[in-house]
């Protein structure tokens, strides 16, 4: 069960780029409340910045798992930050489910972690087992080295903040 809600993290972590839906918005007015409603993996899904994470969630087999109850927090790369990943890694990727599972929930932690908590914290244990560091500097987060641009992106069973890097995990 616990390796399932892993795997589902790491979905949620590919699917929750709906940021640019929440960016900027209070949560409180009718259209955040009725995409509040979407899960993590409609959320990112409705929003093309998130092309690529939704269609590797697919491709792993998580994204039943990220529509599950959660909750969960995401680090959900853009579309930009896929493209400076190696074409030979991101291929790799795609011929091994098992790595490419770990990498997506590597990407995902249990709970529910708005960005005013997000900067409260040292490390935060990913989906797949190894803790992300939290790195907070003036105005910027970066939590396993990789920039959050977009925070905040609210779902049913979770948070999206959107990452300008793809994590990949220690061995």
């Amino acid at each position: 069960m616990r390796k399932l809600a892993v795997t589902a993290v790491i979905a949620i972590v590919a699917l929750a780029t709906a940021a640019v839906a929440f960016g900027g918005g209070d949560g409180t007015g009718p259209a955040e409340s009725a995409k509040a409603r979407k899960n993590i993996v409609k959320t990112a899904a409705g929003d093309p910045r998130f092309d690529t994470l939704v269609s590797l969630v697919k491709q792993a087999g998580l994204a039943k798992t990220l529509s599950g109850k959660g909750p969960f927090t995401v680090f959900a790369p853009t579309d930009k930050a896929f493209k400076k990943v190696p074409a030979d890694t991101l291929e790799a990727l795609g011929a091994d489910k098992e790595a490419l599972k770990r990498v997506l929930l590597y990407h995902g932690v249990s709970g529910r972690y708005p960005a005013a908590r997000v900067v409260k914290k040292e490390s935060l244990k990913s989906l797949a087992g190894p803790r992300l560091t939290v790195r907070v500097k003036g105005d910027t987060v970066r939590v396993g080295g990789a920039k959050v641009i977009d925070p905040d992106i609210k779902a049913s069973n979770g948070i999206v903040h959107a990452i300008n890097g793809v994590l990949i995990p220690p061995e």
